[in-house]
């Protein structure tokens, strides 16, 4: 179920900002309390609130006396205090962004926001930064829509990691397919998570090389010996540090004298 709610709080209000000086304000206004803890305070004068607070480390508000609530982050303190109530109430909320799909567990919009929410029951997938969401048609058995990640190919795999794991599915294609490149070392590079996904050789921690898989399909051979990715806005080496095509224009410049 979803548990994050927006807090409204209506009514004529006076309101105490406090930031090393103060500034007071009263009017019929309507305060709005975001699940972060963000308080905005806002009038009929234009889109900027009246007063606010980002991120507040604690909200607290009290319903015995008409309304009041206290935020504060720091060194800043957000007061208000209701002398006549037109409305207190919260109401469920969730992510916003475009539909990808439906979930199957209870036929609520799937959206893509830092990943993927429904809007709900709140079921949330962690994707790529740089994944597409295929059509319906390519749907996982499950229900769930399929996603399409370039590490080297492009990979088809289901939103739920434990249905289909990308990782899974890049260790079997990628797994000891190249030579760690450190001259004294004889290991293979290894598809592994360490933050992201990358090919680090079986040596570690004797040998510390790594390299993170990027977004992209293999295209080819490095000089050094690694591979080369198309990565859509050109071509790079496995090896972020290294120049390919720097090396091929190396390679044709003509000897001095010819």
């Amino acid at each position: 179920m979803i548990d994050d709610a927006i807090r409204i709080l209506a009514g004529d209000c006076t309101v105490i900002a406090e930031s090393g000086d103060q500034q007071e304000y009263r009017g019929r206004m309507t305060t709005v309390v975001k699940p972060d803890n963000t308080v905005l305070v806002h009038d009929t004068d234009g889109y900027q609130p009246v007063a606010w607070l980002t991120r507040a480390d604690s909200v607290s508000s009290d319903r015995s006396d008409g309304f009041t609530l206290v935020a504060k982050k720091d060194t800043q303190t957000l007061r208000i205090a209701a002398h006549d109530q037109d409305g207190f109430a919260h109401y469920p909320a969730s992510v916003a962004g475009p539909v990808v799909g439906t979930c199957p567990d209870c036929s609520g919009a799937l959206v893509r926001s830092n990943g993927i929410h429904c809007v709900d029951c709140g079921d949330r997938y962690g994707i790529p930064s740089d994944a597409t969401i295929r059509g319906e048609a390519s749907n996982c058995d499950c229900g769930l829509p399929r996603m399409r990640v370039e590490r080297g190919l492009a990979f088809d795999v289901c939103l739920d990691r434990d249905c289909e794991s990308l990782d899974d599915a890049v260790s079997d294609a990628f797994d000891r397919e190249w030579s760690c490149p450190e001259s004294d070392c004889d290991g293979d590079l290894r598809i592994l998570r360490r933050g992201g996904l990358i090919a680090g050789c079986e040596h570690y921690p004797d040998c510390d090389t790594g390299f993170a898989m990027p977004a992209g399909v293999v295209d080819g051979q490095c000089r050094c010996g690694l591979p080369t990715f198309d990565t859509g806005s050109g071509t790079r080496c496995l090896d972020a540090t290294c120049d390919p095509i720097g090396e091929r224009r190396l390679e044709e410049r003509p000897a001095s004298g010819d």
